[in-house]
């Protein structure tokens, strides 16, 4: 009870109805972003901050990881319930404490990726292609060139081969 003698739970409906609507028109200003389409090639907004990622741990560095990470998981829940399992991996693969931690989450994230886009038979973008990783059994995505294997570094740094 306020000192007016009324409860204050009374005002709380008011103030929800004049909140609300706010809200909702401050979320229905933002643009959508709609998955690929089927056969189509997988977004470049999940693509580049992952060749970053690559990149990096391809150069045995953790720089930027957990910022692209980052990135590529708001891109990832962006494409909808579909790419779960990529916003998840991506999440995880931001909090990657070391080098070996941060490889393993990448080899997590780029299988969901592949099976993404598997699944709504998408290619990669024009200049990038998909690698496979013998010693690790997992897919990386690369620019089209020399393999770079994010999984081994530079121990092992042309270990792999191209998917036809």
């Amino acid at each position: 009870m306020t000192a007016h003698g009324r409860s204050s739970t009374r005002r709380f409906p008011t103030l929800a109805l004049l909140v609300l609507p706010i809200l909702a028109g401050a979320c229905g200003a933002t643009p959508s972003v709609k998955a690929p389409a089927v056969g189509g090639s997988m977004p470049t907004t999940i693509v580049d901050p992952y060749l970053r990622l690559q990149e990096a741990l391809a150069s045995d560095s953790v720089d930027g990881v957990r910022a692209n990470a980052g990135e590529l998981a708001t891109a990832a829940t962006a494409l909808g319930a579909p790419a779960m399992k990529i916003d998840t991996s991506a999440v995880q693969l931001a909090s990657a404490d070391d080098l070996a931690d941060a490889r393993v989450k990448f080899g997590a994230l780029s299988e969901a990726i592949d099976a993404y886009m598997s699944g709504m038979k998408l290619s990669p973008p024009e200049g990038v292609r998909v690698a496979f990783c013998p010693m690790v059994l997992k897919p990386w995505m690369q620019r089209d060139g020399t393999l770079r294997n994010p999984y081994y570094g530079s121990q092992m740094i042309t270990c792999g081969s191209y998917r036809n």
